[in-house]
């Protein structure tokens, strides 16, 4: 995929959607046929919270452990009333005759292949976070989506944080004035770590788990839910979780993408347990301030653990915090007191799905909360950042060429190749 190409797509495409108009088509009271793509505990989390808007009906799962999948369709029986089809291959799933759209709830070295699958069925999705493994795939599934003008949103649900919201309008009000820097951190303790190579479960096949990824020894701190660590599926705590802090950050701020990145860590608590960072130091600079991640896997995390989760803005009139459900807001001036605002959202998952139903049913691609184009920035943010980690050196990012700039090694690290016969789009 040319990086001239997917700048070039993008731009006719989004213009093209921007003066588009959608007749809604959908009989509002019909049923949407959805499918599950990985029903592990996610992909559930996912279409419950579907089952719970209402106006849908789950009719075929698929997932490659066959336990997950008897014991999910169990749990969507009793919840609808009507028992799934199950799968263990996801093209079987997307040849379903009346599916309509389709979850996306695999780990990352998965979702590129299903995503494009599942747009060349001409069927809307929902795919989780982050939106590919590498650079590359993530530019050819914007390049899809903005092809076949199917209905996608990614699950970048704290989008439907009221609190964040408020922390955005804080800023442009002036409460704390100019913005000169950000800093965001998740400090948590992942636990004890199994890393003794095994047998994977009877029920689950390894081999298809793994897929275009490499295939390591199974152990558990690398299968079901523990794969976020481990650099060759989840690549680590930055772009599995912080990703959502990175994300809001360019939300509130109306940023792009970071044109540098300088990053540094290693692995000292949990070394010979995980394969990423256990502490991280990422700084990367945005158009309109610096943003400075960290992380620690170990210890107490902040030395206040109310900010062990979320982010700092920092004006020259005062300091916002912001968390899921909270802002903080410290004046500048030794007398003064802070200010808290408790706006709690319990049901941002839901939120952020039910804005893709709506999407769906109205067949309005502008009411999506998170576009495959915006939510490939923050993921390539991320990726960029660990990038710098993994090569020890500065990386400067070109926006406009979507490309890096004047370092070879790392640029290799936009695309890994895939396994086998597994073709990299």
């Amino acid at each position: 995929m040319k990086r001239r190409n997917f700048l070039k797509v993008s731009s006719i495409c989004t213009a093209a959607l921007a003066t588009s108009f959608y007749i809604p088509s959908f009989p509002q009271d019909r049923k949407l046929k959805i499918g599950l793509i990985g029903a592990g505990w996610y992909g559930m989390v996912d279409v419950k919270a579907a089952l719970k808007i209402g106006g849908v009906e789950v009719i075929a799962i698929c997932d490659v452990d066959s336990d997950h999948l008897k014991t999910s369709a169990d749990e969507l029986e009793k919840l609808q009333g009507s028992r799934p089809k199950t799968f263990k291959y996801y093209h079987d799933l997307l040849d379903v005759k009346g599916l309509e759209a389709v979850f996306i709830g695999t780990m990352p070295h998965w979702h590129s292949l299903q995503f494009i699958a599942a747009c060349e069925k001409k069927l809307d999705i929902y795919c989780e976070k982050p939106i590919a493994y590498d650079i590359t795939e993530g530019m050819a599934m914007v390049n899809m989506a903005n092809k076949t003008g199917n209905i996608v949103q990614l699950g970048f649900q704290r989008r439907q944080s009221v609190a964040f919201k408020k922390t955005k309008e804080l800023i442009e009000e002036g409460k704390i004035g100019n913005v000169y820097q950000i800093a965001a951190q998740i400090h948590y303790n992942p636990g004890p770590q199994d890393n003794t190579i095994q047998a994977p479960p009877a029920t689950l096949d390894w081999e298809e788990w793994c897929g275009p990824a490499p295939k390591l020894e199974y152990r558990p701190n690398i299968g079901h839910k523990a794969w976020r660590l481990e650099k060759e599926y989840g690549n680590g705590h930055l772009v599995d979780w912080g990703i959502h802090h990175i994300d809001i950050i360019r939300q509130i701020m109306g940023e792009g993408m970071p044109e540098q990145f300088h990053t540094t860590g290693g692995i000292y608590e949990f070394k010979d347990k995980i394969t990423t960072p256990d502490t991280l130091t990422a700084n990367m600079l945005f158009r309109k301030a610096a943003v400075l991640w960290q992380h620690r896997l170990w210890g107490t995390g902040d030395v206040t653990r109310e900010f062990n989760n979320g982010i700092f803005f920092y004006g020259e009139k005062g300091t916002l915090f912001a968390e899921d459900a909270k802002v903080t807001f410290f004046p500048s001036g030794r007398a003064a007191q802070k200010e808290e605002f408790s706006i709690p959202v319990p049901l941002m998952q839901e939120n952020h799905v039910e804005n893709f139903l709506k999407a769906v049913r109205s067949k309005d691609n502008k009411l999506i909360a998170c576009t495959p184009e915006d939510a490939w920035k923050s993921t390539a943010t991320v990726q960029l950042a660990m990038i710098s980690y993994y090569t020890g050196s500065l990386v400067k990012w070109d926006e406009q060429k979507q490309e890096i700039i004047g370092n070879p090694e790392a640029a290799k690290l936009m695309k890994r190749e895939y396994r086998g016969n597994y073709v990299h789009p």
